[in-house]
């Protein structure tokens, strides 16, 4: 059983933009979703993956992740997700032995962006940045699962802070 240790952070500059060595559109959407359990599936760079992923605490989650044709998936994404897809581009920095996964939302989501770094341990110091602001690893309406039903475009300004 893979067990992910992640953090995600709100960006407070552009920045980071000048440190990104790839950037991937994907497109992802949801056959299952729960406040801590959710059944996906992503298209990016011509490869298709099915993951589930189940929160501990927000921070620790159960992950599994499988390749599967990109056909089957994106018929998936037509067929059978729930509320629609997530748009993104998915914007990687690497940091020494660690890599910042920035993903920069579009469609229904646009404006928003979010920097997460995946942690060998839940002890391990996360790199900081002056790029990086607060951060919403626990809060769920950060989740992608969370902006397929509340997206960003939605949000009032109080809940933009």
């Amino acid at each position: 059983m893979a067990i992910e240790i992640e953090r995600k952070y709100l960006l407070i500059n552009e920045d980071w933009r000048q440190l990104v060595s790839k950037s991937t559109r994907m497109t992802q959407g949801y056959l299952c979703r729960s406040e801590i359990k959710a059944i996906r599936v992503r298209v990016a760079a011509n490869q298709a993956h099915i993951n589930i992923k189940q929160s501990i605490d927000g921070i620790h989650r159960h992950e599994f992740e499988y390749d599967i044709p990109v056909k089957d998936a994106e018929e998936i994404l037509k067929q059978t997700t729930e509320e629609g897809v997530i748009d993104k581009t998915r914007h990687l920095i690497v940091d020494d032995d660690l890599t910042w996964e920035i993903d920069e939302f579009h469609g229904n989501n646009a404006g928003l962006i979010v920097a997460e770094i995946e942690l060998p341990s839940a002890d391990h110091p996360v790199p900081q940045h002056p790029w990086l602001g607060k951060e919403v690893s626990t809060d769920m309406k950060y989740f992608n699962s969370h902006l397929i039903s509340h997206p960003y475009k939605d949000w009032s300004d109080e809940e933009k802070r």
